[in-house]
């Protein structure tokens, strides 16, 4: 959608990649609405779109184009945006192949090195059991000061996040960005396909892959998604960029390591609660959010080995029961403060701070190489 100015670098990657043998999908897309609504905007993204497909057409011949956004083609009613737009085109996808292929999910605003496609290609022959891939990302800088000091914030809360996860060994721990990650045909099809949400939507999926496989989550390739202010989706980079500093630290606060290691003490329990009910850090949060007061039997009654029941126990209590928690505990455990003032800072200073987190997440990532539910045993 109004990507224009992003696409023809997209395709220079693609053109530049050391493995030719691929199809491209795009899905150019709108609200059918926009075209006769009145909006000087939304007018403008409809004719934009429109010159996309042009230019798609005449720049990349063998495309698959997937147009939603031509006058009558729109989307129509509530079936529409971001998750609507990778749930047709991993829909399409699936139609044309036969379950060996790797559909690698990209938006248009993304680079990469030309050598990532062979890369993937190599890692899941490697690994043929591997789910999907949660693919290192880095958002460059775009010069424009106070959008760069809100994007590095976001990316550091979200480094933050994950680097505490894997510090505590959780089979949680995956970043999930729609434009950094990659999978087998077979593995988006067992686990029944994509959510269309109108945002999160790329969690939720890598979440299920979580729960039903591994993920590898360590890559030498890293990918460049922009760090653009967008309102196309409620949360994730683009709304957090164009947040005030203070709206952006309350949304997404840097949680405590002690909030943390109450979710370590949750889960290294599992084993025992398989012998009997106990009260862990996180069941009263769980009693709350699940409406009941009895958290595992039914999972005891269900599952006939420890081994099982312990996985049924991570799966219950998943990445968004987590993120969840450590909201719900944040006011008697107050999140830590980065070690820079990013209202302050100079980008110079952020910007080694981000890359300070970046060298850290990589070693935990070569360190750790799979997480899920599965790679529990492993």
């Amino acid at each position: 959608m109004d990507e224009m100015q992003s696409m023809p670098d997209l395709i220079t990657c693609l053109k530049r990649q050391t493995v030719r043998d691929f199809t491209l999908y795009v899905c150019v897309n709108q609200p059918d609405s926009w075209w006769d609504d009145g909006d000087d905007e939304h007018l403008r993204i409809c004719r934009a779109n429109a010159e996309l497909l042009e230019f798609l057409a005449r720049e990349c011949p063998e495309a698959v184009l997937i147009n939603y956004s031509s006058r009558a083609r729109g989307w129509q009613g509530k079936a529409n945006g971001v998750g609507w737009a990778r749930k047709v085109l991993f829909s399409r996808i699936l139609d044309d192949c036969d379950g060996d292929e790797i559909i690698v999910s990209l938006d248009a605003d993304t680079t990469f090195p030309d050598t990532y496609f062979e890369e993937l290609i190599d890692q899941f022959n490697r690994h043929p059991q591997c789910s999907a891939v949660s693919v290192p990302y880095f958002h460059p800088l775009s010069g424009d000061e106070a959008a760069d000091r809100l994007m590095l914030r976001y990316e550091c809360y979200m480094r933050h996040y994950l680097i505490n996860l894997f510090e505590i060994g959780n089979p949680h721990a995956f970043s999930a960005l729609g434009s950094a990650m990659a999978f087998p045909a077979w593995a988006y099809r067992r686990v029944g396909g994509i959510t269309p949400l109108q945002g999160g939507e790329d969690f939720y999926l890598m979440q299920k892959f979580a729960k039903t496989g591994l993920i590898l989550c360590s890559l030498a390739s890293v990918v460049n998604p922009s760090g653009r202010v967008s309102g196309r989706v409620p949360f994730g980079t683009g709304p957090a960029v164009g947040m005030a500093l203070d709206e952006q630290r309350q949304r997404y606060p840097f949680y405590s390591a002690a909030s943390f290691a109450l979710v370590e003490r949750t889960f290294a329990m599992f084993p025992t609660l398989y012998d009997s009910d106990a009260e862990t850090p996180m069941s009263p949060f769980l009693r709350q959010q699940l409406k009941t007061d009895d958290l595992w039997s039914p999972l005891r009654n269900n599952f006939k080995t420890r081994e099982l029941f312990v996985r049924a126990c991570a799966e219950k209590v998943d990445g968004l029961r987590i993120l969840q928690y450590l909201r719900s505990v944040s006011s008697q455990l107050p999140p830590e403060e980065p070690a820079v003032d990013f209202g302050t800072a100079s980008i110079a200073t952020l910007d080694s701070y981000r890359n300070s987190l970046f060298m850290k997440e990589m070693r935990l990532r070569c360190d750790k190489k799979f997480v899920g539910i599965a790679s529990q045993s492993k």
